[in-house]
């Protein structure tokens, strides 16, 4: 079975509390975005990663607003599931913005990233990095993947949300920007059946095809 959870931020806790601490050995659990404990490299986190690495589960995360990129970037993108995935160890990856992936026989789309609303007021290498929003060049290619597959999949995970679904949740928080407009362009042009958002800190059905997760734990039927 496959299990969606939102922003974990690396609180350890989540993993080690109901539903996540049933999960078996053929289960994957992804979260989307923010999963935290790829930061600062401390020995705390170090240990945390290790006991997360040995989970009998497969463990998938997407890159959010709030990862270091540069630690990211130390893991070599490799084949992974029909798209690409940086192995962390043990049965934890980080799936690659933009592909589409085969998982128990449903093609999933994971796009990680967005704009922080704070970038302000972080410091660029310590606790911000540019590459956390997707440039025109990867907006580009995930598109052009997505017409050869001929626009579809089964389900959307991404970490940021299209311009309408924030336009009428309100959960705007700043200007919209260039990813979450071609974002809400994909939803108008891709056909799948749910569409799956972290980064906001809500749990909410928004539509029959939309849902916020946060702290819910969402099973892909």
């Amino acid at each position: 079975m496959i299990y969606v959870t939102g922003d974990i931020h690396g609180d350890i806790s989540r993993f080690k509390e109901k539903p996540l601490r049933g999960l078996k050995r053929k289960d994957t659990l992804i979260v989307l975005g923010d999963f935290g404990f790829l930061w600062n490299g401390s020995k705390e986190e170090q240990k945390a990663l290790k006991w997360l690495t040995k989970r009998r589960y497969q463990l998938l995360f997407l890159d959010g607003c709030h990862d270091n990129y540069d630690m990211l970037a130390q893991y070599p993108a490799q084949a992974y599931c029909g798209g690409q995935a940086r192995h962390i160890g043990g049965n934890l990856y980080q799936l690659v913005r933009g592909g589409v992936f085969e998982i128990e026989g449903k093609k999933l789309l994971c796009i990680g990233g967005g704009e922080s609303h704070d970038k302000e007021d972080r410091d660029e290498g310590f606790n911000w990095w540019r590459a956390e929003l997707p440039d025109q060049a990867e907006m580009t290619a995930c598109s052009e993947h997505l017409e050869y597959l001929g626009n579809q999949v089964d389900y959307v995970l991404t970490h940021d949300a299209p311009s309408q679904l924030l336009e009428f949740t309100g959960w705007k928080q700043q200007d919209i920007n260039a990813f979450q407009l071609w974002l809400n362009k994909l939803s108008k042009t891709l056909q799948y059946k749910k569409w799956y958002f972290g980064r906001y800190h809500k749990d909410r059905n928004i539509s029959p095809r939309a849902t916020a997760v946060f702290c819910g734990v969402h099973t892909l039927e």
